[in-house]
C-alpha cells in the first residue's frame, strides 16, 4: 500500500460534464494504488463508481494529505482556499483553456502522477492575500484570495476616486474605473490584462494596477508584500463600488468604508512535475516564440 499522501481528496469543476472521464480514470487509478479518495461533493455524480466517498470541500480539504484539482485555473483557485486552511498541498490537473496554475494535461496524469507520489516532484510556495472591508470601526467582510482583490467601480458609468496608502503612507488619489491588487500569482490573471507586469512567482512582491485610469500616467507599481495597503474613497460624492477577492464578489461597498489588504498568515503548496518550467508555460500560454536560442 502506497504511504506517501495516503488520503487524496478530488476537486472538480463544477456543473461540468466534460471532466467524468478524467475524474473517473484518476479515482480508479488512486483506488488501484491503495490510496483513501474522496471527491467534492459537487462532482461525485460524475464518478460511475459504487460507495463514493464524498463531502464539502473544506471537510475534504480537513481530511485529506494531498488535494488534486480537476479543471481550470477557477477550480484550482477553489481548491486552494480550502487547501491553505489546512496546510495541504494542491495538484492541478489542467482540462481549461489557459491554466497558469494546472499544468499536468490528461494525456500525461498517469505517467506524471506515477512519479509524483513515488516522492519526484517540485514544490512551491504562493502566498495570499487577505482582505477586511472596515466600517464604523468593525470589520463587517472578510476574504482571502490567491489571485487578486479587485475594487472597481459597480452599477454606475461615473468613475470612482480611489485613495491608497501603503503601510500609513499616502501613494496616490486616482480617478478610474476601480484598482487591481495582485499577487505573482494573480499578475498573469485580470492584472495582465489591464496592462499590468508579469511577475516570477518566486518574487515576495504585489501589484497595484489601475483600470482605466482618467490620468494616462497612472501606471502599475510594484511592492514589496510585506505592507498593509488601505484603500478609501474620496467623499466628494457618493460612490457605488463593489470588491472581489478572485471571482468572490463583496458587495455593497460604501464612500465611508475603509479596505485593508495584505498578505495572509498562511500560503498554499503547490506540487509540480520534476520538469516544471515557469517561462515554459508563458511561452505556451501566451503563444510566445517556442524557438530555442541560438
Amino acid at each position: 500500500m502506497s504511504t506517501l499522501f495516503q488520503r487524496i481528496g478530488i476537486i472538480g469543476k463544477i456543473g461540468d460534464p466534460s471532466i467524468a472521464g478524467t475524474l473517473n480514470q484518476l479515482y480508479g487509478y488512486l483506488q488501484g494504488r491503495g490510496h483513501t479518495v474522496m471527491v467534492d461533493a459537487e462532482s461525485v455524480g460524475f464518478v460511475n463508481q459504487t460507495n463514493v466517498q464524498s463531502a464539502a470541500i473544506q471537510v475534504l480539504a480537513q481530511n485529506s494529505d494531498l488535494i488534486i484539482a480537476v479543471g481550470g485555473d477557477g477550480t484550482f483557485l477553489s481548491a486552494s482556499r480550502a487547501a491553505a486552511d489546512y496546510d495541504v498541498p494542491i495538484l492541478g490537473v489542467n482540462l481549461g483553456r489557459l491554466g497558469f496554475l494546472v499544468d499536468i494535461s490528461p494525456e500525461q496524469l498517469l505517467s506524471q502522477l506515477d512519479a509524483i507520489l513515488a516522492g519526484r516532484y517540485k514544490t512551491e510556495q504562493r502566498h495570499l492575500l487577505i482582505t477586511k472591508i472596515i466600517r464604523d470601526d468593525q470589520v463587517i467582510h472578510q476574504q482571502t484570495a490567491v489571485n487578486e482583490v479587485v475594487v472597481h467601480r459597480w452599477v454606475t458609468p461615473s468613475m470612482i476616486e480611489i485613495v491608497t496608502s501603503i503601510d500609513g503612507v499616502y501613494l496616490n488619489t486616482q480617478r478610474s474605473d476601480g484598482l487591481i491588487v495582485a499577487t505573482p500569482t494573480g499578475s498573469t490573471a485580470y492584472s495582465l490584462s489591464a496592462g499590468g507586469p508579469i511577475l516570477h512567482p518566486g518574487l515576495h512582491a504585489l501589484v497595484l494596477v489601475p483600470l482605466n485610469p482618467h490620468t494616462l500616467s497612472n501606471r502599475p507599481i510594484v511592492i514589496d508584500d510585506n505592507v498593509e495597503i488601505e484603500i478609501r474613497f474620496s467623499h466628494i460624492k457618493q460612490i457605488n463600488a463593489q470588491v472581489t477577492c478572485d471571482h468572490l464578489e463583496i458587495p455593497d461597498v460604501r464612500c465611508s468604508d475603509q479596505i485593508v489588504i495584505k498578505k495572509a498568515d498562511k500560503a498554499i503548496t503547490i506540487l509540480h512535475p520534476e520538469d516544471h518550467d515557469f517561462f515554459h508555460i508563458l511561452r505556451s500560454k501566451l503563444n510566445w516564440s517556442g524557438g530555442n536560442p541560438a
